[in-house]
């Protein structure tokens, strides 16, 4: 009784994070021209889209993208793995549909029996004959062929429920497997938008090479002029060298990147195509995030807590039937003769038994107490992770479109810094050749502004997978 009263009062809880999740405050996701911005994850009864209904194929626009996750989708060898687990959970549940079933197993047997004379049987078929003037066979043989069946009457459905939690077992390892589907796509483009991304980072860092390179050259006339020191020329070489050894350091990058995307789609090295140009220019698909409830529908994890949470349930219900009596049926048919002659003759060579047997535990039921106890403990332990994914999945959904939010405000300041870093860049160096300005100014300036672009590529990576983190934490890609 009192693991019934705990495993209510979780259920009950669970209740109440669902119920708190359907009634948050409304305001989601307003649109403004070609970008989206987000509110907190709640909804206006009026408002039900969702952008986890559109598949991915139409979410992921760009070509060499849907080409990995096809790819993917069909060689990745983890998924490989997840579908023979599936088909193990299949297989579980036709073990499971026999044992209900009657077992009728048909069999032939033969044997030979040599007994001594002065034994009680020996003794017995010296004086006896088997027919009037014919004697005993010696040594005897046995012959059969017969039929039996054996039936456990599932009196307390301990069987049917064992059944239907493996089937629901099964249907844990399909959300499972569209989880995982869910994660590898976004692993993917995750990966995918990062490697356009570096290829941006490398194309500046090379530009900007050639930018210093040049006022490393006007660093050297100035000091064949005396304007400058020998300082100055070392420290715009130092700068350059700096910044030839960071391609390698990004092209290594790359290397590890490609490849990442190369294992994930289940193939040997090789170069990842896509078009990284205009990648700065991209716009973020625009996010709907529907009501909190709709998250019960579209997150396998959640649909998978759900199937493992009614599993267990009918695991204690099956646990606890082992304390009742078990009825099985036993029944046969058959021949059974010495001479294979005499053998089918009927009715004197056919034999038949029934017997029915009730069984039940009485002295000693520590095993089956055990079974019992762990099956509730693990029924609770699916309440919880039932409530720990609802609460997880809300989470993740809050933090995501924060993200969206704040990445766009500081991609909009940083453009506005870049575009000054640039002016800048022509202002300090035409001072500078009119000796209004120091070699440093020039120097510091150049490399701010090369940071400054490396930080505004790098804040388009994280709005774009920002939006794929958003899309997989409202469960889509899957369906």
């Amino acid at each position: 009784m009192r693991t019934k009263r705990i495993v209510s009062g979780l259920a009950i809880s669970c209740m109440l994070v669902l119920a708190a999740a359907c009634s948050l405050p409304p305001s989601l996701v307003h649109r403004s021209e070609n970008k989206t911005v987000p509110g907190n994850f709640s909804d206006s009864l009026k408002d039900t889209t969702n952008t986890a209904t559109i598949k991915w194929k139409e979410f992921f626009t760009d070509p060499n993208l849907t080409s990995l996750i096809d790819m993917a989708l069909a060689n990745n060898q983890e998924y490989n793995i997840i579908m023979q687990e599936i088909n193990i959970s299949q297989n579980e549940i036709r073990a499971r549909k026999g044992e209900y079933l009657p077992f009728v197993n048909v069999g032939a047997a033969a044997g030979v029996d040599k007994v001594g004379r002065y034994t009680r049987s020996g003794a017995v078929e010296e004086t006896d004959d088997i027919a009037p003037g014919r004697r005993f066979p010696d040594p005897l043989t046995d012959l059969m062929l017969g039929v039996n069946a054996s039936w456990e009457v599932d009196i307390w459905k301990k069987l049917r429920n064992s059944k239907k939690a493996a089937v629901h077992r099964y249907l844990s390892s399909i959300e499972g497997r569209n989880f995982m589907v869910t994660n590898l796509i976004a692993e993917i483009a995750t990966s995918y938008y990062e490697l356009m991304a570096l290829d941006n980072q490398l194309e500046i860092l090379k530009r900007n090479i050639e930018i210093q390179q040049n006022a490393l050259e006007i660093v050297k006339l100035e000091k064949q002029a005396a304007k400058v020191t020998e300082l100055a020329v070392r420290r715009f070489e130092a700068e350059v060298l700096k910044n030839q050894s960071r391609l390698f350091y990004i092209s290594q990058q790359i290397v590890e990147t490609e490849n990442r995307i190369n294992f994930l789609v289940g193939r040997f090295p090789q170069r990842v195509e896509r078009n990284s140009q205009g990648f700065v220019d991209l716009v973020p698909a625009s996010i709907h995030a529907g009501i909190p409830s709709q998250l019960l529908r579209n997150r396998p994890d959640i649909r998978q807590a759900e199937q493992d949470l009614a599993a267990s349930k009918l695991d204690v219900k099956s646990a606890r039937a082992n304390f009742y009596p078990n009825l099985r049926i036993t029944a046969g048919i058959g021949y059974n003769a010495f001479n294979s002659q005499f053998l089918i003759r009927t009715p004197e060579s056919l034999i038949y038994s029934a017997a029915g047997e009730l069984i039940a535990p009485l002295i000693n039921r520590n095993a089956i107490k055990a079974y019992y106890y762990s099956a509730t403990s693990r029924q609770i332990q699916n309440v919880y992770n039932y409530e720990r994914a609802i609460l997880n999945a809300h989470i993740e959904v809050i933090n995501q479109l924060s993200n969206i939010n704040n990445l766009q405000n500081s991609y909009d300041l940083k453009t506005k810094q870049v575009e000054a870093l640039v002016q800048s860049i022509d202002i300090s160096t035409r001072l500078f050749k009119s000796a209004r300005a120091d070699y440093m100014e020039v120097l510091l300036t150049q490399r701010d502004a090369l940071e400054s672009r490396f930080e505004l590529v790098e804040t388009k990576m994280q709005q774009m997978n920002a939006v794929v983190n958003v899309y997989r934490a409202l469960g889509g890609g899957w369906n």
